[in-house]
């Protein structure tokens, strides 16, 4: 593997769904998780693939989640932070997951 392929991978993190969706987030945005954090940058499998299997949480909770941690890194060193929209129906799922997510 060449090592702009190698640049490549180490910048990009996939998290997969219990039900199968995969999602190839920066690793910027995945180590907002101390949870992912914390498997990326260990000794587990998932530092060396960079393919994290999330069986927890579904395709539409994963995806909700993956704009909170984009939506942490772009407004986190900011003082006028816009309401980050949770719906309604979501919102006990979504704090679990944060919860196990560490965020």
């Amino acid at each position: 593997m060449s090592d702009s392929e190698q640049d490549q991978l180490s910048t990009f993190v996939t998290l997969i769904s219990n039900d199968g969706f995969q999602f190839q987030i920066s690793r910027d945005a995945a180590v907002v998780s101390g949870t992912l954090k914390g498997m990326l940058n260990t000794s587990f499998q998932e530092s060396s693939t960079n393919k994290i299997k999330l069986h927890e949480l579904d395709a539409v909770l994963l995806e909700k989640v993956i704009e909170y941690l984009y939506y942490n890194l772009k407004y986190k060193e900011s003082v006028d932070v816009p309401e980050f929209d949770i719906p309604t129906e979501m919102a006990l799922e979504l704090l679990v997951a944060a919860d196990f997510l560490d965020v």
